[in-house]
């Protein structure tokens, strides 16, 4: 993906996202544009990442005009794959498995570095006519899994949930990211405590996808980074065990509250005792108060200050 002027798209995208960041952090650093800095550098992985990274390679290379970034986003597992074949950074909604790490070591000799640059939360989104109010995770367990280890009744219309009405018989069209999505590996970890899909629910190659199909219909439900531009569709409140049900937003996911809540990452291959110096000053201004406005701006939650100052610390 070429950066090319994004101003009007950046508006538009900007106005179409949920309210879910919180404010940037004043003690962060401002970024100091290093002179004579030249690359060409890669980043590939989670679609979750396409339009934040565009938008901060873009404003960062109004700081390095010589330093270029392609955002190939493809699936959070690419991101694995892609710093293994040669990208500068690969972008994860999740960490990397044992497994990927295991590999990754096999191959160069010591492990990845993992960067966090900002906070999400997967959301359950339906139509904005469907009258439910909120899902327990018992309830979301049942609508997406075929082992329902949450120990939750089988659903399978919106009858089941409660409705009423025209709702009683309707069936329930669930839909979801596909495995390569890191999303689809959160969400069979967390929310469906690593229990398995059920058949019934259609993976989709993209949150694009999830989104347009949840818009078109009005008995579908899906799940997508509370991050990503929702138009058309409406988040849930959840209730994780018990309790009132906890909508995404900046405040719910710091304190842990939110129960879908995680990090995004930057992977890089960092041998130790050496620095790619294009890619850290990249990193440096995404962890400035600029890049985490950006975040912000794109609808994420920021660091704050104690934990942009360690993930600085791992760049060293």
């Amino acid at each position: 993906m070429r950066l090319t002027s994004l101003a009007a798209l950046l508006i538009l995208a900007l106005a179409a996202h949920p309210t879910v960041a919180g404010e940037v952090d004043a003690a962060l650093p401002d970024y100091a544009p290093t002179d004579g800095m030249s690359a060409s550098l890669v980043a590939m992985g989670a679609d979750t990442f396409n339009n934040l990274m565009t938008f901060l390679a873009e404003e960062f290379q109004g700081l390095q005009p010589q330093v270029r970034i392609d955002i190939v986003g493809k699936g959070g597992t690419t991101a694995w794959y892609g710093l293994m074949h040669g990208a500068d950074l690969g972008m994860a909604a999740r960490l990397f498995t044992e497994k990927e790490v295991a590999s990754f070591r096999d191959q160069f000799g010591y492990p990845p570095t993992a960067i966090a640059v900002a906070m999400d939360a997967l959301a359950v989104i339906v139509h904005p006519d469907n009258p439910l109010t909120h899902l327990t995770l018992e309830q979301v367990d049942a609508i997406f899994s075929s082992t329902r280890k949450r120990g939750g009744a089988a659903v399978a219309t919106w009858g089941d949930l409660g409705l009423g009405g025209g709702w009683v018989d309707t069936p329930i069209l669930a839909r979801g990211r596909n495995s390569a999505s890191g999303a689809y590996g959160f969400f069979k970890f967390v929310a469906l405590q690593r229990g398995d899909f059920a058949p019934t629910v259609r993976e989709l190659p993209g949150s694009a996808a999830v989104v347009a199909a949840v818009k078109q219909n009005r008995e579908a439900v899906g799940y997508v980074g509370a991050g990503f531009p929702l138009d058309g569709c409406r988040a849930l409140p959840l209730v994780a065990v018990e309790g009132d049900p906890v909508a995404p937003g900046a405040d719910t996911v710091r304190a842990g509250t939110y129960p879908l809540g995680r990090h995004l990452y930057l992977y890089l291959n960092q041998k130790p005792g050496t620095r790619n110096e294009p890619v850290r000053a990249f990193l440096t201004y995404v962890l400035s108060k600029a890049g985490q406005r950006i975040v912000v701006k794109d609808g994420f939650i920021p660091l704050d200050a104690e934990l942009a100052g360690v993930q600085l610390k791992l760049l060293e």
